[in-house]
């Protein structure tokens, strides 16, 4: 089994490049290495620099790689393509100039869906026409990411967003060609969503090509759903809990993993409140450490 574990900016409350409340993108650095981590995601485009010969000076004295990077962008917005595009010509070639192998896609948060993340019974659904033109909208980026740049691309589900329950994950899967458009599969936003993780592993192992690891506080996810708390408030709430003490089936999703003979990067991914998380480089530590007690190395 070769699988490495690394972490992502997020994991420092880091969502937005333009936050005034992020931590500097050296302190994000230096306390992932210090962390024990390999391997970090490049965060929102804009908060590591996009000039490679610094980035790439940056990562080289903290002994990391840069394993790929995220379009969060509203994707389920016609008026919003040019901020798509923009955002995933820029992640493209940060990830391209350091030899990143991942392009993840993810549709943004949706005022029509914020209300309804993790009920799917409420959740409000595009009519044909507007879900023909999304689900283009991501194949036309994906497309451009494998082939024009040599990426892999994965999408990610991500609560409330127009990309969130299952049923949706699956059907984009069923209408998007695999070669273009593999899974990164992110553990505890489909558990956030009120679907089995393990269980969705084992059916598209094979497309799954990237993996985030999230854990969800069961408590909190309960009542914030009844609550139809907000995203963000939600991580400020911590929903998003250490590894191995939520609902997530780590070692599960371990055994599902070295079954499939899967090779590469697993990244935790906590996202939190940047003011509101005393210690995130302890909870990276603590998650690292989890992670080694169940066999990932």
């Amino acid at each position: 089994m070769n699988i490495r574990i690394g972490n992502a900016p997020c994991s420092w409350g880091v969502e937005f490049a333009d936050d005034a409340r992020n931590p500097t993108w050296q302190s994000v650095l230096k306390d992932c290495a210090a962390a024990g981590y390999k391997g970090i995601e490049l965060g929102p485009v804009g908060f590591m620099p996009e000039d490679p010969a610094v980035l790439a000076d940056a990562l080289s004295e903290h002994d990391l790689e840069l394993i790929g990077g995220v379009v969060f962008r509203p994707f389920h917005d016609p008026a919003a393509w040019d901020d798509v595009l923009d955002g995933a010509v820029r992640t493209c070639k940060a990830l391209t100039a350091h030899g990143a192998e991942h392009l993840v896609l993810i549709d943004s948060i949706s005022p029509r869906r914020a209300p309804t993340a993790g009920r799917v019974a409420e959740a409000e659904q595009m009519d044909a026409t507007e879900w023909s033109a999304y689900r283009d909208r991501i194949a036309t980026i994906a497309r451009m990411g494998a082939e024009d740049y040599g990426l892999i691309v994965g999408i990610h589900a991500h609560a409330a967003g127009f990309m969130d329950f299952e049923p949706e994950l699956e059907r984009l899967l069923e209408e998007v060609d695999e070669t273009i458009l593999k899974i990164c599969f992110d553990t505890g936003h489909h558990s956030y969503a009120g679907f089995d993780p393990v269980a969705f592993m084992k059916r598209h192992i094979d497309r799954i090509s990237y993996m985030h690891f999230k854990d969800i506080d069961p408590a909190v996810k309960a009542d914030v759903i009844r609550k139809r708390t907000g995203f963000y408030d939600a991580c400020g709430q911590g929903i998003f809990c250490n590894l191995g003490q939520g609902d997530v089936d780590f070692p599960a999703v371990r055994q599902v993993l070295v079954e499939a003979g899967f090779e590469g990067w697993c990244t935790v991914e906590q996202d939190c409140d940047p003011t509101l998380d005393p210690d995130p480089i302890g909870d990276a530590r603590a998650n690292r450490e989890y992670l080694e007690t169940i066999g990932f190395k």
